[in-house]
């Protein structure tokens, strides 16, 4: 390949590291990358897998402060990942993806729209909350507020088993649809972990990119034994990865929550939509 192919790379791989710190999605960019670069569509999703899988390393980097905090979320969403991913990717070398596919931008859609409506069911939740603790007998709204802001201040506190259960049953489907391709799983996971009463974008950003990671370890540790994995290449965009994870976990804090909300519904949205265009 000629170094303006191999510098678009590299480039596209640096701008998927950066989306996939925030939200996830990267994949469409690497994925049709290498397939204008001449590589089949099955050997551009394994080299796309195992190149962007160092840079979900750097961007976890970026936010270290919010793993420590994460711990019970972690040992309960990171088995579910790994066996979701094996699946996945098994299913992915032995079955046609016709029908698979065709969900993907559906998918994908659904989950951006649960997490337009995360914050205001949120808010719903909450003053619902506080209506619930006046009747009980608190003595003001002032008190019930107190009680629920304490509560989002650790996203771990307060769930219930069945909720768990919710959440580890649908990351055990996101890493299987993670092992198969893997656009949007992001977006999914910060669906479900708002949706279950996740608050903390950072937080949940961390774990999304944590999950991620394991998701795409066990699909390129399958991807390299079948040989599917173009090297050269992906040593190029492992490279342009690492750099644009990192960065992209830095850029989330200096712009602010909301401003990465309003990313990463950008992002579920254009990749839902570009999803429905490639059909």
């Amino acid at each position: 390949m000629s170094w303006q192919q191999n510098l678009i790379l590299a480039g596209a791989s640096a701008l998927a590291g950066a989306i996939n710190s925030v939200a996830g999605g990267g994949t469409l960019v690497t994925f049709p990358a290498l397939l204008w670069t001449g590589h089949s569509a099955l050997i551009a999703n394994a080299t796309s897998t195992v190149a962007l899988w160092p840079g979900s390393l750097s961007s976890l980097w970026g936010y270290r402060a919010e793993i420590g905090s994460s711990r019970t979320a972690i040992a309960r969403l990171t088995p579910p990942s790994f066996i979701g991913g094996i699946i996945g990717a098994l299913l992915l070398l032995k079955t046609p993806p016709g029908v698979f596919a065709a969900l993907v931008p559906y998918l994908i859609l659904l989950a951006t729209l649960l997490f337009v409506a995360q914050e205001p069911l949120s808010r719903f939740l909450r003053v619902r909350a506080e209506r619930s603790a006046l009747r009980a007998g608190a003595s003001d709204a002032n008190a019930a507020r107190a009680a629920n802001e304490e509560a989002a201040a650790n996203d771990e506190t307060g769930r219930s088993n069945a909720a768990w259960t919710a959440i580890i049953a649908f990351q055990l489907l996101v890493g299987l649809y993670g092992g198969y391709f893997g656009a949007g799983i992001g977006i999914l996971m910060l669906a479900s972990l708002g949706l279950m009463g996740f608050r903390n974008i950072h937080r949940m950003n961390a774990l999304k990119n944590i999950n991620a990671g394991a998701i795409n370890f066990v699909a390129s540790a399958l991807f390299i034994v079948k040989g599917l994995v173009d090297w050269r290449i992906a040593a190029i965009m492992a490279v342009g990865a690492i750099a644009g994870g990192y960065g992209g976990a830095g850029a989330a804090r200096r712009i602010g929550q909301k401003n990465v909300r309003r990313l990463i519904i950008f992002i579920g949205l254009a990749l839902a939509l570009s999803l429905l265009i490639r059909r």
